[in-house]
């Protein structure tokens, strides 16, 4: 052999011997694939944001925003059903956009993409502090957890638990370390502690998807001191910093809102069947098995015991609000797609992703594709901005109807100026439900009877303070034009208006003097 063709081995043999000690990590790192696709679904996500309506809750708590910036008082000038963090949630973004001069559903938009960044970047630093999890390979998994949480959300993108989840995650991993008996540094523990706070202070059932994660990690360490991790107090401090500020700042939360939230709001419950047997739930039931046969005969891992325990948690928390709402379930379909995807691009073993084949991509797709489905429904109310558009630039609009998808993200589409202090008449609705659903005695009766007074009294100030320029009421919905003839006052206050035209039972009317 020469020695130019020894030299050429010994070069080959090196290549190789260098490969083999390149770790999964680094290997990652120089492919571009992984992040030419995450990248590819965040500017999907970002296009995404132009064409799916703006979700109608998310225009509403902009509008709380943009008037608590003016001066006024939550639960008084404003009538919002929940805490305070609903609305604190969307201030810094509704801020920052009049700052800028710029529609803050953009700043809205930009700043959940962010959030959904920074989350799943911390989520990502967090596992490779496992010596375990270093070796795998998360380029298919960090694609597909990019798009679980910018592409699934569609119309509930930007709600409250569209942000708690991505709150969550780093908790979660950390949750997962924990459970390794690992040590976390101060940063991790930091973020995890803030993130598990603000998801806790968004919703009270949410302290289920927590509480199960604290316990298992405490269970599987074998160390109940777990339970005192420095997570775990930080995010308790800032539960309790919320809610002391909640009572201290807006006592009316719990002297005037709550009352009207605990009477005509959880007194009823929509049918068992609507709650259960929902397309979240079998997106639920369909993740769960896959998890469970690609795992069968294996002992899972502490990441996926923590994501299963966190996605169960976030559905008994679905259950418990029992409404079987497309967003309310967003947490737990989330989390429970990224265990089925971890579990089929990360977890599984070679042996048993070779016998799943096309079947992993194909049982993925599908179950994205249903969940998109699920999450893009949306209110039907008929071609209203079409309507008014044109009737006058810039206009004081108030509808009179229960259901908050015709005001809402209308008021904001035609550039108008909303008038009442309530998102919509819940009141009147959830007073109706509330008869026909629960058993009412005299002395509830007697409550219901004065909400309804005291939210007519409210818009007949709001009417007096701001007149509307269109008027929006709801005919195919409770009957609110008959409401309104019934009713002097109300009559009296319409008499300058005229009617325009009539959309999907909808009558827009127009001041005329």
């Amino acid at each position: 052999m020469s020695l130019e063709s020894s030299s050429e081995s010994s070069s080959k043999i090196a290549d190789v011997s260098h490969q083999a000690h390149v770790s999964p990590h680094d290997r990652e790192r120089s492919a571009p694939t992984p992040w030419l696709l995450i990248g590819a679904v965040f500017g999907l996500a970002l296009l995404m944001r132009e064409f799916v309506p703006l979700n109608t809750d998310v225009s509403w708590l902009l509008v709380v925003g943009e008037r608590m910036l003016d001066g006024q008082h939550l639960y008084g000038d404003i009538i919002e059903i929940n805490p305070p963090m609903a609305a604190f949630a969307y201030l810094p973004g509704v801020a920052l956009g009049r700052l800028l001069d710029v529609d803050p559903r953009h700043v809205i938009d930009i700043q959940l993409l962010l959030l959904a960044v920074a989350s799943l970047y911390a989520v990502s630093r967090i596992v490779r502090l496992s010596p375990a999890w270093a070796q795998a390979n998360w380029g298919p998994f960090a694609v597909w957890a990019a798009a679980v949480v910018t592409l699934l959300p569609m119309h509930v993108f930007g709600q409250r638990e569209h942000m708690a989840t991505l709150t969550f995650l780093p908790a979660l991993a950390v949750y997962a370390l924990r459970s390794d008996r690992l040590s976390v540094p101060l940063w991790a523990i930091l973020i995890a502690g803030l993130g598990a706070g603000i998801t806790l202070a968004f919703k009270p059932f949410f302290a289920v998807p927590v509480a199960l994660c604290m316990l298992a990690s405490a269970v599987r360490a074998r160390s109940w001191l777990v339970l005192f991790a420095p997570e775990n107090i930080i995010a308790g401090v800032l539960v309790a910093t919320v809610s002391i500020g909640t009572y201290l700042l807006y006592p009316e939360y719990f002297t005037v809102t709550y009352p009207l939230v605990r009477d005509t709001y959880l007194s009823w419950s929509m049918p068992l069947s609507v709650i259960f047997l929902n397309a979240a739930s079998l997106l639920f039931a369909v993740a769960m098995l896959s998890v469970l046969l690609t795992t069968w005969g294996r002992t899972p891992d502490s990441l996926l015991i923590a994501a299963v325990l966190a996605a169960g948690g976030f559905a008994i928390s679905f259950f418990l609000q029992r409404r079987g709402w497309a967003y309310h379930s967003y947490p737990m379909v989330a989390v429970a797609t990224l265990a089925m995807g971890y579990t089929l691009l990360v977890a599984g073993d070679a042996p048993s992703r070779r016998r799943l084949g096309l079947a992993a991509p194909l049982i993925l797709a599908a179950t994205f594709l249903f969940g998109a489905q699920w999450f893009n429904g949306n209110v039907y109310v008929g071609p209203v901005r079409q309507a008014i558009e044109g009737l006058m630039p810039h206009p004081r609009i108030l509808v009179l109807s229960g259901e908050a998808a015709i005001g809402h993200p209308l008021v904001r589409d035609v550039g108008g100026v909303w008038v009442s202090r309530q998102e919509n008449l819940w009141l009147r609705v959830f007073g109706r439900l509330t008869r026909e659903k629960t058993s009412v005695d005299a002395a509830t009766a007697a409550r219901l009877n004065d909400y309804l007074a005291l939210e007519r009294k409210w818009l007949i100030e709001d009417f007096r303070k701001l007149p509307p320029d269109i008027v929006l009421v709801d005919n195919l919905r409770d009957g609110w034009g008959d409401w309104v003839r019934a009713d002097a006052e109300l009559s009296q206050l319409l008499k300058p208006y005229s009617l325009v035209r009539s959309v999907e039972g909808i009558d827009i009317l127009r001041r005329t003097e």
